[in-house]
Order: structure tokens, then C-alpha cells, then sequence
């Protein structure tokens, strides 16, 4: 339990600190995530199934992804080399998988591209909405991306506590046997009340949208949290990974964002 709270301590302090500095601090950080979020994935099939991803080619292809979302907004570097690149990589995969002689080789092929969607896209898109919809963008500012991080944040700790304390139906028992729907709805409560009292600290987004976002992160992020389970139980692995003690991988830390960024920033941009 010591070092699950140091471990945690230490990593909110970077993430926040990261997030909230600079674009270069949190473009660094996130790029970071997911060259090690693509590889646990990858590495978890090609350890516990019968798969064979390209793990360098997943990874690469997740990178440029990263990359052709953020790299103008961030770096002002032109996009498009990254996207020509991107192309070859998710079209060029089938080709190379036809000299691999390996089993199942459209599941290697959809399994070795997946890491583009589930880690790269999701990372990406917390940084573009954050360049794009904040009302005031004229400097930096992260007040999108730490408003999203006191959601999740609060949706996994109220689901947490008003489980143990009133949690008897269960939510998801053949994925997740603790989570119970008094602990969903607890959760959802407490973000969506911690998502308006953001909106009053700050104004980049108007108060209403900020209650959508807490609201979207309840239910997506807890969604998140199932499907990762979801596919450590297919593997019958525990964690991802062992990056933080306590903690495991990162794909067990973001699995709520890995799921509930996408939905976010298609609601901000449909309703702005």
C-alpha cells in the first residue's frame, strides 16, 4: 500500500506538472505513453496467445500517428510527412505480413495497427482539443486536459469509495466482479460535480460543456476500465506491465482516457 501511494504521489505530480508548464513538457510526456502503452499491448499478445504482431512496426505506426496529430500544433511542423508516412505503415503492414508465414495473419495484421487507435489516437486527441476548443487560445493553457484528468480522477474515486461503503448489484461480474452499479452511479455523481466546479475555476470552456465532459467521462472512463479488463482477463495477465510499482503498466493507469478522450472530443466538436 506504501509504495502504491508513492508511486501514485510521484506520478500525478509529473503528470500534472507536465501538463500544466508546456505544450513540449506534455507532448514529450504523452509521446513517452504511447511508445510504452503500443509495446505492452503488443508485447501481452505476443506473450500469452497465438498471435505475432510486428511489435516494432506497431510501435512505429502508433508514433507517426501520435505525431501526424500533434506535431503542428505543437512543434509547428508540417503534418503531412507524418501522414504520408502513417499511410505506408497501415497499408504497407498487410504487405509485409504476406512474407511472414505466420498463423493467423489478418489478426496479426488488425492486431500490429490496433495500437494506432486504442494508444496513439486517444493521446493525440487530448492534445488537438485542447488546441482547439478552449475559448481563450490565444497562449497555452492545459485547463481542458486537467479538467478531463480531476474527472476521471473523481469518477474513479467516488466509484471506489460509494462501492465499498453501498456497492451490492454488480455492475460487469464476468469482467470485473467488484465494480457495482451503486459504485458506477457514485462515481458518475462525483465527477460530474467536480467537472462544474471546474467550470468555475476555469472559463476556457462554458460551464455547460463542463458538466458534459463530467458526464461523458463517467460512463466512457468506467467503460475504459472494462474493456482493459476485458483484455487482461483474455490473456489471464494481472497488469500490462510493471512500468509503476503498485500500479502496473500504462495501459492499466489511462485505460479510462484511452477510451473516454475519442467521446470527449467528438462531443466538443460537435457541439462547438
Amino acid at each position: 500500500m506504501l509504495t502504491r501511494a508513492l508511486t501514485g504521489a510521484v506520478f500525478v505530480v509529473v503528470l500534472i506538472c507536465c501538463t500544466y508548464f508546456s505544450p513540449f513538457s506534455l507532448f514529450g510526456l504523452y509521446l513517452l505513453f504511447v511508445i510504452i502503452g503500443s509495446w505492452e499491448y503488443l508485447n501481452i499478445l505476443e506473450k500469452n496467445s497465438s498471435l505475432s504482431p510486428n511489435i516494432p512496426l506497431g510501435i512505429f505506426t502508433a508514433v507517426t500517428g501520435f505525431l501526424a496529430i500533434t506535431s503542428e500544433i505543437v512543434l509547428n511542423v508540417s503534418a503531412f510527412p507524418f501522414i504520408a508516412v502513417l499511410l505506408l505503415c497501415v497499408f504497407g503492414t498487410p504487405l509485409i505480413e504476406l512474407y511472414n508465414k505466420k498463423e493467423e495473419p489478418f489478426s496479426n495484421i488488425a492486431h500490429t495497427i490496433l495500437p494506432l487507435f486504442y494508444v496513439a489516437l486517444p493521446f493525440g486527441l487530448l492534445i488537438l482539443g485542447n488546441h482547439l476548443f478552449p475559448i481563450h487560445s490565444d497562449n497555452f493553457n492545459s485547463e481542458l486536459i486537467l479538467g478531463f484528468y480531476f474527472a476521471l480522477w473523481s469518477n474513479d474515486t467516488g466509484a471506489y469509495l460509494t462501492g465499498k461503503a453501498f456497492g451490492k448489484h454488480k455492475l460487469f461480474e464476468r469482467i470485473s466482479p467488484n465494480k457495482t452499479w451503486e459504485g458506477s452511479i457514485g462515481g458518475a455523481l462525483l465527477a460530474i460535480g467536480i467537472s462544474i466546479l471546474t467550470g468555475y475555476f476555469f472559463d476556457s470552456l462554458p460551464l455547460w460543456q463542463w458538466a458534459g465532459i463530467g458526464l461523458i467521462i463517467s460512463i466512457f472512463g468506467s467503460m475504459g476500465d472494462l474493456a482493459e479488463s476485458l483484455f487482461k482477463r483474455s490473456m489471464n495477465v494481472k497488469d500490462s506491465g510493471k512500468i509503476m510499482p503498485g500500479h502496473g503498466g500504462i495501459l492499466d493507469r489511462f485505460d479510462g482516457l484511452l477510451i473516454a478522450s475519442p467521446f470527449v472530443f467528438a462531443f466538443l466538436l460537435l457541439v462547438n
